[in-house]
Order: C-alpha cells, then structure tokens, then sequence
C-alpha cells in the first residue's frame, strides 16, 4: 500500500449509531470485546492503560534498554547495517510511546539510543565517506527529533536531558554527520 493510499473508517448513519446504542448490554460488550481484539495497537494500549501499574512502565523501558545495549554492542559489518539495526529499535521507542504515551520516555531513550552508538561504534561514524551518508542524515534526523521533542517540554525538565544533549551534539558536530548538522542548523551546545 502506498504512502498516499489512505484507509478511511466507515461512518456509521445516526440510525446505526442509535441502534448500537439500544442493544442490550451484554450484546454490545461481546460486539465490543470482537472489535478491540482485531486492533493489536488498541489491545495493548487498553493493557497498559488498565492492568498495568507505574513498575510495567519502567519494566517497558527496561527491555527496549536492552535492545539498546544489543545494538551498540553487536557487531555491525558497515553503517548501514548499524542504521537499520537503530531504526529497529527506534520503531520500539516509537510504539512505546504510542502504547504508553510516555514523552519523556520516548527523548530519554532516544537519546540513551544515539549516545550508546556513539559510545560503541564511532568506528562507523568517525569519518564522512559515501558509505557513511545515508546514517548522517539518519542521526540528524533523530536528533532534529529530541531537540524539537524537548521544546515541548518545560524548562524544569532541561536539566535531566542537558548533560545527554551536549554529549550527543559533541560526537554530532567532531564525526560524519558534522556537515549535514551543520546544514540544518543543529547547535552545538543545548539549550
């Protein structure tokens, strides 16, 4: 299916509406129930919303740590395989966030993601080469993404993400995606 594709949700007629509304209850929580489980995205949105407590939050992020610590430890045989292990676990970070609606979550381990890389395959980011441009972008990218999530946030949380921020626009502006950052205006120091 392509990007411009675009699935639209049958409107249900005023009448419908009315006589969905008018079954018996147990008719409409079956019919509920059906509905609910055909939505993976909703089903553990509902879990998370209603059986779990403030541990599974941090149990959540826990794992996608992990998966972290996989990434910037495992071996990767060039920068693109490193970009498409990232955005696998970005995909993570993101469906956390949509499931738990956790923001600061979501820029903790972004930046805990990019830094950890950093931290354990700058041998793929040092230099910029053809074979580093296309993860240059990429980690200008996300970090365009941590900057403009961070905005939304009040000042009082700044100093949380300050010391990670700082770190991560360091190794941005001295490797591969220097130029590219440079382009886009990324500072160089934050806030």
């Amino acid at each position: 299916m392509s990007h411009s594709t675009r699935i639209t949700m049958p409107k249900l007629s005023k009448d419908l509406q009315e006589a969905i509304c008018a079954m018996p209850t147990h008719e409409k929580d079956k019919l509920l129930l059906r509905l609910v489980a055909r939505d993976q995205k909703l089903v553990d949105q509902l879990q998370f919303e209603l059986l779990e407590s403030e541990e599974s939050l941090e149990d959540r992020k826990d794992k996608i740590g992990r998966a972290i610590y996989r990434l910037a430890h495992d071996k990767h045989y060039s920068p693109g395989w490193l970009m498409m292990d990232m955005r696998s676990v970005n995909a993570m970070i993101t469906y956390h966030t949509k499931i738990t609606k956790d923001k600061h979550g979501e820029i903790e381990l972004t930046l805990r993601m990019l830094n950890e890389v950093y931290a354990h395959q700058m041998h793929h980011l040092r230099k910029a080469t053809s074979r580093t441009r296309t993860i240059s972008a990429y980690l200008v990218k996300r970090t365009q993404f941590v900057l403009q999530r961070l905005s939304k946030l009040h000042e009082d949380y700044y100093i949380e993400f300050e010391d990670d921020v700082n770190q991560l626009l360091q190794h941005l502006h001295t490797t591969a995606p220097a130029q590219e950052a440079q382009d886009a205006g990324i500072p160089k120091q934050w806030p």
